[in-house]
């Protein structure tokens, strides 16, 4: 559950906050951070290519696991942790030889449970297996694309993924978007779903708190002059003159579409997201 707040100020009226209930230890492993460099939007030459970019809050990137590598090892949960860098929370877990690593926490895992990787895992909830081991209607989520890649699908607060069908060295997996996608059966997968699942839930309340996150104020371009933006001049509050929306560049403002008809992948897409 969220957490909401008394009304003391306008700010805080709307304001809530993840409940953190699931959280278990409060300080990052420092062998497990790095320093994140901030850039503020800017590229090597120092320019500008992200807009409204800059300030907030100090970070240290956690390294994630998403490899799993350790094979056939009992690994025990030590403490979930809040992350700075991603939605979910995050897992510090140690192996029988005192290795220590994180993994993106699943919802269920707590401290004190032990979790394995491996062909030959249970299925139960933070286990990671290859596909080929896992039986269809389970849900799961940090899906690999690439064999050893570690993973890259479903990593989100809340997100799982369903595993469809099994057939001709290919799974289907139905996508949190709704996509259906063939990966391969060697590609591994966790069980289970992604934990925090309250964080669609959390409100800002105000402009603060994305400060923090180190976005800065974004302005109309209706308000802006004719030099500096397709929609701004006129009098008064003006129409932007256009079929669309677009950007001080001229493009769309909600996106075109940039996915290649030709794309090397998209014999793996078996059903779009768009329900095409």
């Amino acid at each position: 559950m969220a957490t909401n707040f008394k009304p003391t100020t306008p700010g805080r009226r709307h304001m809530s906050d993840p409940s953190f209930a699931e959280v278990t230890k409060f300080s990052p492993e420092k062998n497990l951070t790095v320093i994140l460099k901030k850039n503020a939007g800017r590229n090597s030459y120092g320019k500008i290519t992200v807009r409204h970019r800059g300030g907030g809050n100090k970070q240290k990137y956690r390294i994630i696991d998403f490899k799993r590598n350790t094979l056939g090892a009992a690994a025990k949960v030590i403490g979930i942790e809040y992350d700075p860098n991603r939605t979910a929370y995050i897992a510090l877990i140690e192996y029988e030889d005192g290795k220590r690593s994180y993994i993106v926490a699943p919802d269920g895992l707590k401290d004190g449970d032990v979790i394995y990787s491996g062909a030959e895992s249970d299925i139960k909830v933070g286990n990671t297996l290859p596909i080929a081991n896992i039986p269809v209607g389970t849900f799961i989520h940090n899906i690999e694309l690439y064999p050893g890649k570690g993973a890259q699908l479903v990593r989100s607060a809340g997100v799982a993924a369903q595993l469809m069908a099994k057939e001709n060295g290919m799974a289907q997996v139905r996508l949190p978007s709704g996509e259906v996608r063939l990966v391969r059966l060697d590609c591994k997968a966790t069980i289970g779903q992604v934990g925090n699942i309250q964080h669609e839930n959390v409100k800002l309340g105000k402009a603060g708190k994305t400060r923090h996150k180190g976005i800065r104020p974004h302005v109309r371009g209706s308000v802006m002059n004719p030099c500096d933006h397709p929609h701004g001049g006129g009098e008064g509050r003006a129409p932007i003159g256009r079929p669309a929306p677009v950007t001080p560049w001229g493009k769309p403002t909600n996106g075109y579409k940039t996915r290649n008809k030709k794309a090397r992948t998209n014999k793996f897409i078996v059903k779009s997201r768009n329900g095409k």
